[in-house]
């Protein structure tokens, strides 16, 4: 049994946040895990709409992160409370403005990206740490910013240095190199770009770690809503580009962060 936990919700029941039947019903899930392994119960959390996968850390190096799109505020505050009882970190990705004001009021110290749609609560006592992994970030336009800061609300969420440079598309060719300064010594890049996604191809050309292309919706009709960016970087010249899906920010930033923290983790082993 996870002693720690168990304290956690005597504690809510004590203070009034947990019915009777509500605590009962962790207890017994923290007791017996469904494979009637006690050890299994520690690996999640049963609630009534999801179940938690509190062994992601171990297992992944990282915690479970939250999908919020279609999810409601109470099912989040739900979930939410679960990882903080368990001494997790929150990070949750695609909430709306509207659902982030109901939350905000339950957690008043969680930060709310809005153009990213990032929910954070970071625990005082929770075990992330800053690494020496760096990643930059690129954007090819402005209008690229939220899937730029969605993948950097993730570097963040990771304890992952990360630097953005804004607007260095092809457009205008000659802002590239003057900042190649600022991200050549980098883990890993990632690359937003929508358009016709050429960006990629350019910078991979001036660098020699691995670069996570992420495509954006930014363009015109014959940009099909990014699928036009994402065919141009799938079919990149440069033998250092990988492709995440469209508005991916977040699993553009995840990737490039695994890649920084791992490179990084086996230089010490060394």
């Amino acid at each position: 049994m996870d002693h720690q936990s168990l304290i956690a919700i005597a504690q809510q029941l004590a203070a009034g946040a947990l019915t009777p039947e509500e605590f009962a019903q962790r207890a017994s899930q923290m007791l017996v895990g469904r494979s009637g392994d006690p050890g299994e119960a520690a690996k999640m959390a049963c609630l009534p709409t999801a179940t938690l996968d509190l062994d992601r850390r171990r297992r992944c190096g990282f915690p479970e992160v939250v999908y919020g799109q279609g999810k409601s505020a109470d099912q989040l505050r739900e979930i939410f409370d679960a990882l903080l009882s368990r001494g997790e970190s929150v990070f949750a990705t695609r909430i709306s403005p509207e659902i982030a004001s109901v939350l905000l009021a339950t957690f008043p110290t969680a930060r709310y990206n809005e153009p990213a749609r990032t929910f954070r609560i970071v625990k005082p006592d929770s075990n992330s740490q800053q690494t020496n992994a760096f990643v930059a970030i690129l954007t090819a336009g402005t209008s690229d910013f939220p899937v730029a800061e969605e993948a950097r609300e993730t570097l963040d969420w990771m304890g992952v240095r990360a630097s953005v440079i804004y607007d260095v598309g092809v457009a205008g060719p000659h802002r590239l190199p003057a900042r190649l300064a600022e991200f050549e010594d980098a883990d890993a890049i990632v690359v937003v770009a929508g358009m016709e996604g050429a960006l990629p191809s350019v910078v991979g050309g001036y660098v020699s770690c691995p670069i996570i292309a992420v495509p954006t919706s930014v363009g015109y009709g014959a940009n099909f809503g990014g699928v036009s960016a994402l065919l141009s970087m799938l079919n990149s010249c440069a033998s250092n580009v990988a492709v995440v899906n469209i508005d991916a920010g977040f699993r553009g930033g995840y990737l490039a962060g695994l890649i920084a923290t791992r490179r990084h983790c086996d230089s010490q082993k060394t």
